[in-house]
């Protein structure tokens, strides 16, 4: 599956040694971050936050060209077809990159709570299953036994939402069965997601930085730097996958977009986003994340609704258009358009995950009533965007 003619040059035809620079001076700026000093430098200034996303942006930055030019050497391509909406062969293996920043900047600034080696450890799993199958397109079943498994670490961990009532019985039981659904369902949303340039990374991007936002809200500094880079090495991947008007020089795949959406809602599980308020907990994370969720519920219904699966295996299995993407392309949307309407979608439903801190009960009604009313006119539009594809 090698590319014929492919050659240690760049896509612009410079020489090996004017790559090379390129690479180093590339590498120079992580490098220097990567100083002692300069790490001291920005804790000593209070700018940590930023500090993390910039290292992790830079990680990323550096490493995409190296994972797309081993992608291409090896062949390991995306090739366009019927369900999907590239024209031409695109590299995949972007995702390494990704959680390669993720977890150098973090290795490199965080000492693990139990929670965090968790989540770690479990994204690990998902992206080496991930990874697996952009090399050997494995079985829908296989990738959600993977997912399973790393959802099960991060439980061994801890890592459990705490929805149903310790005074209920088999409470721990129910809470980690609810856990796993969880980590399921996120984790899958994001990859259903990563059919349009840019949407599953501008997602993580949008969701990280919300939950970096509200953790500042609830004093947990922990989780809002861990956000930070997350949301980094989401933007450092972004400019060589996300072109208006072009196409992407390298895919996520099924590793990159996988890691993103189970470190999503292992930071969702890991926060206490209201210690008195039940609702606003559970809430909060879901409204942040509302898009993917919504996304994979309301395309769940349709395909039962309409016949088209008649059992979990076929819904594993199934593959189609009919996500919110390829909904809005339906309208009339181009693609560049499309992405940017579920970001503004998100951003908006992210404001109002922040406002439900400090709300009182009726202005968290209003704002849970103003989320439901915006997923409605999402609803619609999807169904118009049905008809007419």
């Amino acid at each position: 599956m090698t590319t014929p003619g492919w050659t240690l040059s760049s896509k612009r035809g410079l020489p090996v040694a004017g790559t090379l620079a390129l690479f180093l001076s590339r590498a120079l700026f992580p490098i220097l971050l990567l100083l002692p000093p300069v790490r001291r430098w920005a804790l000593g200034n209070h700018l940590l936050w930023l500090y993390l996303g910039t290292l992790a942006f830079a990680l990323a930055f550096l490493f995409v060209p190296i994972v797309r030019s081993f992608a291409t050497w090896r062949g390991i391509l995306d090739y366009p077809d019927a369900r999907k909406v590239h024209g031409v062969p695109t590299p995949l293996l972007g995702g390494a990159a990704v959680y390669a920043a993720f977890a150098l900047t973090v290795l490199y600034n965080f000492e693990f709570s139990r929670g965090l080696k968790g989540v770690a450890v479990g994204a690990t799993v998902v992206v080496l299953v991930g990874l697996l199958d952009d090399v050997f397109n494995l079985p829908a079943s296989v990738k959600l036994a993977g997912h399973g498994v790393g959802a099960l670490v991060a439980l061994g961990y801890g890592v459990t939402l705490r929805i149903i009532p310790e005074t209920w019985p088999a409470a721990d039981w129910a809470n980690g069965l609810v856990t796993i659904l969880w980590f399921l369902t996120v984790t899958n949303a994001i990859q259903f997601l990563d059919g349009m340039d840019g949407l599953a990374t501008g997602l993580g991007v949008i969701a990280s930085l919300f939950i970096s936002v509200t953790a500042l809200q609830t004093s947990q500094p922990y989780l809002m730097f861990l956000s930070a880079a997350l949301l980094g090495a989401c933007l450092g991947f972004l400019p060589y996958n996300f072109h208006p008007g072009g196409s992407a020089r390298v895919f996520l795949g099924d590793g990159g977009a996988s890691f993103i959406g189970f470190t999503l809602a292992g930071l969702a599980v890991m926060g206490e986003w209201a210690r008195d308020d039940p609702l606003i907990a559970l809430c909060t994370p879901i409204l942040i994340l509302g898009v993917p969720l919504f996304d994979i519920a309301f395309v769940a219904v349709n395909r039962i609704v309409a016949g088209k699966v008649h059992s979990v295996h076929e819904w594993l299995a199934f593959v189609g258009k009919d996500h919110i993407h390829h909904r809005f392309e339906a309208l009339g949307l181009n693609k560049t358009e499309s992405v940017l309407l579920i970001f503004f979608i998100s951003v908006t439903l992210g404001l109002s995950a922040i406002l439900l801190k400090d709300a009182t009960p009726y202005e968290a009604s209003l704002l849970l009533l103003q989320a439901v009313s915006i997923l409605s006119i999402v609803a619609v539009l999807e169904s118009v965007g049905r008809r007419s594809g």
